[in-house]
């Protein structure tokens, strides 16, 4: 698994605001913060590289993208090293996804893997 070095704290603030809202209770938190370590502890990091920083910036002028959006599809660019056809994307956002297979990528359906 090939992620951009900030994914671990995009997921550590999603679960945090989840469990503030009230959707996730205190134990099933310490269940997916157990879940994301494990995770990390295996996947590869893309560095915050000035090839992934041009990246995201035209990104960003191009596609309906936040900043931290952008950044994680700029890394999926430089660890595909410009050939989207051979890394498949993972994501929960319809922007991104879009955004993904426009740009080339072959995006995974979770739905159809559930």
């Amino acid at each position: 698994m090939l992620v951009w070095w900030a994914t671990e704290i995009e997921c550590a603030s999603a679960l945090a605001r989840l469990e503030r809202e009230g959707n996730l209770t205190a134990e099933a938190t310490l269940v997916a913060f157990e879940r994301l370590d494990t995770l990390a502890e295996g996947w590869h990091e893309i560095q915050p590289l000035e090839s992934a920083r041009r990246a995201a910036r035209r990104l960003l002028r191009v596609h309906t993208l936040r900043a931290a959006d952008a950044l994680q599809l700029a890394a999926a660019i430089v660890g595909s090293e410009g050939n989207p056809a051979t890394l498949a994307i993972v994501s929960l956002d319809d922007r991104l996804i879009d955004a993904a297979r426009r740009e080339g990528f072959p995006v995974v359906d979770l739905e159809a893997l559930s």
